[in-house]
């Protein structure tokens, strides 16, 4: 039976039973403050300078070429811009589950019902929204738009996500040069939200960390959701009895105990999770640590409310 999402079960809360109700909708009314603000400023004109004003403005490279004193306008835009980047790899399909869903999520699945709360509440914001995806190339990239068209047409590919079972094996991941090409296609100064589980083959970081500086770029604020089956994934929780793993990107398998590489593959992770960590402080990066096991509202909606809290 094909996955659909639900959105009326984003509506069953009334704005004014948000924090009670642990719900997405009641962050954007005139009663309650939104976790999302538009940040856009956007270059207006310029206007000659007036004796005694702020400097901060003024145009010193059009001062050099006429000598004159020029001060920048600015417009600042009310509305917001999102873009919702999603790792499409096959690796987001772990745990495999033959209908997998709120309640019992694989990543992907817990990925795109988290996205699909934010559209709906940047919806409710009128403010826009876009949607990447990315495997080891960008499959899909659309502009921010706040229109119901564009609404419609975002939850439809968001739903193929969750129903394409071609992907649950042989699509790899290039989050490097696909995040590269996406910082360089998404409009200035936008928020830029990524679900992935930054499984790559570069565990170093020495590419990746790079392409998440790039966002950065042009003042995007970054809010990364690291996805992960925490128990299988990070703590290497398996029982103890052969085990053959297959790599759900690749198809390589591997026949082992857990416990003769518990130790060394937590090492391993913890390390890249630690490096993943910094470098996200290094580069203002909101990181969101996102265990699938909690559900997406446990995940998402305390730090929608912490969002609320600090602006």
């Amino acid at each position: 039976m094909p996955i659909t999402i639900d959105q009326s079960g984003f509506e069953e809360f009334s704005p004014l039973e948000l924090l009670a109700r642990q719900v997405v909708e009641g962050f954007i009314t005139g009663l309650h403050k939104s976790p999302f603000h538009g940040f856009s400023v956007e270059f207006a004109e310029h206007r000659l300078y007036n004796q005694g004003e702020s400097v901060k403005n003024i145009d010193w490279k059009l001062f050099g070429r006429t000598d004159r004193l020029y001060v920048k306008r600015f417009e600042e835009e009310t509305n917001l811009r999102c873009q919702i980047v999603i790792d499409g790899s096959s690796s987001m399909y772990f745990p495999l589950h033959d209908h997998p869903g709120p309640d019992d999520p694989d990543k992907m699945s817990f990925s795109v019902y988290s996205a699909a709360a934010i559209m709906h509440l940047l919806r409710r914001q009128r403010d826009a929204a876009g949607l990447s995806v990315f495997t080891d190339a960008v499959e899909l990239h659309t502009g921010a738009h706040s229109n119901l068209v564009h609404s419609k047409y975002l939850f439809g590919e968001l739903e193929k996500l969750l129903n394409d079972k071609s992907r649950r094996s042989g699509k790899t991941t290039s989050a490097a040069a696909a995040l590269h090409e996406i910082a360089e296609n998404i409009h200035k100064r936008s928020l830029v939200v990524i679900f992935s589980d930054m499984l790559d083959d570069d565990i170093s970081g020495e590419q990746l960390f790079p392409a998440l500086q790039h966002l950065k770029h042009n003042k995007h604020e970054v809010i990364l959701f690291h996805v992960t089956d925490k128990r299988h994934e990070v703590d290497f929780a398996f029982d103890n009895k052969p085990y053959r793993f297959i790599d759900m990107e690749t198809g390589e398998e591997v026949k082992v105990r857990p416990h003769e590489i518990r130790e060394g593959y937590k090492t391993e992770m913890n390390a890249y999770r630690t490096g993943l960590a910094l470098k996200c402080a290094q580069y203002h990066i909101d990181l969101i640590d996102a265990d699938i096991a909690l559900g997406y509202k446990q995940v998402l909606l305390p730090y929608l409310l912490k969002r609320v809290k600090m602006h």
